[in-house]
């Protein structure tokens, strides 16, 4: 395991709520609650700030209640960020905020000329990029990131509709890329994926579908503490046997829009 200090960015959820469905987690129908979203958001802030995290936050935009997923809103690598740019028209907006603040920050910004969601379906590990397609972004774009990081990107497809962004069923639990350096649910990957990953990561920790579907995957590592949904309680006596020490942050609210607390995270990769 190789720790790192990341530096992340995350957006307040003051607008939180379920008010379309461009994913199964979502219902519209039943009521959210905003400010219990925005304590479990602030439990997970404090959480990252203890462990010595440079939390960076980017301004919410009235109108775009899936801003508080800020791993979708873009790739930034060696100082370089991918825009994103999102398939379904209630999101649009949230990728040029987001390219602003990658300005505002002083990284260098490519604008996206495929569909991506960001660190939602590109996932660096080690000097590879781990990119998903089959629900949001283009397979064109994963060609699209490899110019602008210049590193090997190795396509995924997802098959299963509640798995939709690859932070889903695919988690980095060793940034720098050592063995065990990932989690991943099978049965969320089509065959030729499955068969790629077994390849690379033959010491991978196997999520059961109980785990997964809790968004258990959906977690942020260092490279030593992996930060997680509680109730993936399988997940996290394997991360434990494993060596990482486990920190579990409910976050159930915000999951009823489809995300979880790797959602909310967005690695600034100076």
């Amino acid at each position: 395991m190789t720790e790192t200090t990341p530096r992340v960015l995350m957006c307040r959820p003051e607008h939180f709520t379920v008010s379309y469905r461009i994913n199964p987690w979502m219902r519209p129908e039943q009521p959210t609650d905003t400010r219990l979203a925005l304590a479990q958001w602030e439990n997970l802030h404090a959480v990252y700030r203890d462990l010595g995290f440079a939390v960076e936050l980017v301004d919410p935009l009235p109108g775009s209640p899936d801003m508080v997923y800020a791993a979708n809103g873009g790739t930034v690598i060696d100082g370089t960020a991918l825009t994103a740019r999102f398939r379904h028209a209630e999101r649009a907006a949230e990728g040029p905020a987001y390219a602003d603040r990658f300005r505002a920050a002083g990284f260098a910004v490519h604008e996206a000329e495929h569909v991506n969601e960001g660190e939602g379906d590109l996932l660096p590990v080690g000097g590879t990029v781990y990119a998903g397609t089959g629900f949001r972004t283009d397979p064109r774009a994963h060609a699209e990131a490899a110019r602008v990081f210049g590193r090997e990107v190795v396509s995924l497809r997802l098959v299963d509709p509640r798995y939709y962004h690859l932070d889903t069923a695919f988690a980095v639990l060793d940034p720098a890329g050592g063995p065990g350096a990932v989690a991943y649910l099978p049965s969320a990957f089509d065959d030729a994926s499955q068969e790629v990953l077994r390849f690379r990561f033959p010491d991978a920790v196997i999520v059961s579908e109980d785990d997964a579907a809790v968004l258990g995957l959906n977690c942020f590592s260092d490279g030593r503490t992996v930060v997680h949904a509680p109730q993936a309680e399988k997940f996290a006596a394997d991360l434990a046997e494993r060596g990482f020490g486990t920190v579990g942050v409910d976050t159930s609210e915000l999951r009823r829009g489809g995300g979880g607390i790797k959602c909310c995270t967005l690695e600034l990769r100076a």
